[in-house]
C-alpha cells in the first residue's frame, strides 16, 4: 500500500532532519529524499513540502517534493518571505549602523522589502537622531519598547497575514519583541524544542513561527557580522535607496559619489539631506569591494 501523502510547512532544520508543521496539526520529523541532493537543491525553513508519511505512530515522514518557492534568501537561509524585519536596540547594545548598512543592503540585493525596528526605546539614548534618519533613508522605521509594550500593537499590524524575517544582532531583544507580540511564543518554541531536544533560550537556526492566520515569524539566529558579496563596486550604489535615485544625475553619468567633482551625493550629505553615517557606511562598504575585487 503506498505511503500517505500530506503538505505542509518546514518550520526548522537541523543536522539534516526538518521539521514539517503539517496542516493537520502535527509536527513531522522528516529527511529528505536523496533526489533533492542528487540535483544539489537543499530544503529551506518556510518551504512547502509534500511528504510521505513513514510512521504515523511516531511523526516520521520524507520530503518528497519541495512545491514552488516565490523567493528565497542565503543569509539567512529562508523561503518563501514577504518582508524582513531587522531589529536593533537604540541602547544596550549600542547599535551597528555598519552592521545595519551591510544588511539592508542585503536584502535590496535580494529585493525583500525591509523594516528597520528599534528596540530599548526606554533607556532614553542619546543617538536618537542617527536611528531616526534610517526613515529619511527610504526605509520605513519603528521606534518600540518590547518591555514596556509600546509600540507593538503597531509592530503586529504590519506582521498580520505575511510571512515576516525577524533578524538582529545578539542581545537586541528579539526574543522579547517575539513574545510580546505572541505571549505563548515561548512555550511553541518551547514545544519544537522539547521535540528536537534543544534548549530554546539561544536561536541557532532559523525557525518558523505561526502567529495568527496567515501570519508567520520567521526567528533567525544573531549575528555579529556580515559580509557584502557579489555585488560589483559600481553597482553599489543602487542598492542605498537615498544614494540611487541621485544615479545619472551627477556631472559625471557614472559617479560613484567618491571623490568624483561636483557630486550631488556628497553635496547632499554636506547639506543634511542623506544621513552622514549611512554615506560613510557607504565608503566604506565600497572600498571593501574594491579590495576584494583586486585579490
Amino acid at each position: 500500500m503506498a505511503a500517505e501523502t500530506i503538505t505542509g510547512k518546514i518550520i526548522k532544520g537541523i543536522g539534516g532532519f526538518y521539521y514539517v508543521d503539517a496542516r493537520d496539526g502535527v509536527l513531522y520529523e522528516c529527511k529528505a529524499k536523496g533526489v533533492f541532493r542528487n540535483k544539489k537543491i537543499k530544503p529551506l525553513v518556510g518551504d512547502n513540502v509534500n511528504i510521505e508519511i513513514i510512521d504515523s505512530e511516531k511523526d516520521l515522514g520524507n520530503i518528497v517534493e519541495i512545491l514552488p518557492r516565490f523567493n528565497s534568501l542565503i543569509r539567512p537561509a529562508v523561503a518563501n518571505v514577504d518582508q524582513t524585519i531587522i531589529i536593533f536596540a537604540v541602547s544596550e547594545p549600542e547599535p551597528n549602523f555598519n552592521l545595519l548598512d551591510r544588511f539592508l543592503v542585503s536584502m535590496e540585493k535580494s529585493d525583500v522589502k525591509t523594516i528597520i525596528c528599534f528596540n530599548k526605546t526606554d533607556l532614553s539614548p542619546d543617538n536618537m537622531e542617527t536611528c531616526r534618519s534610517y526613515s529619511k533613508s527610504g526605509y520605513e522605521t519603528l521606534f518600540i519598547s518590547a518591555r514596556e509594550n509600546e509600540g507593538i500593537e503597531e509592530l503586529r499590524e504590519l506582521l498580520r497575514d505575511r510571512t515576516t524575517v525577524f533578524a538582529g544582532p545578539s542581545g537586541v531583544g528579539k526574543s522579547s519583541t517575539l513574545n510580546a507580540i505572541k505571549p505563548e511564543a515561548e512555550a511553541q518554541t518551547g514545544a519544537v524544542s522539547e521535540k528536537i531536544k534543544r534548549g530554546k533560550h539561544t536561536t541557532r537556526h532559523s525557525e518558523l513561527m505561526h502567529i495568527e492566520g496567515d501570519t508567520y515569524i520567521m526567528d533567525t539566529p544573531g549575528f555579529s557580522s556580515l559580509y557584502v558579496d557579489s555585488i560589483e563596486p559600481e553597482d553599489l550604489k543602487e542598492y542605498f535607496p537615498d544614494i540611487a535615485v541621485y544615479t545619472g544625475k551627477c556631472r559625471f553619468n557614472m559617479c560613484n559619489h567618491i571623490s568624483e567633482p561636483d557630486c550631488l551625493v556628497r553635496k547632499a550629505v554636506e547639506d543634511g539631506e542623506i544621513s552622514r553615517v549611512r554615506y560613510d557606511d557607504y565608503v566604506m562598504i565600497y572600498n571593501d569591494l574594491k579590495e576584494k575585487r583586486k585579490w
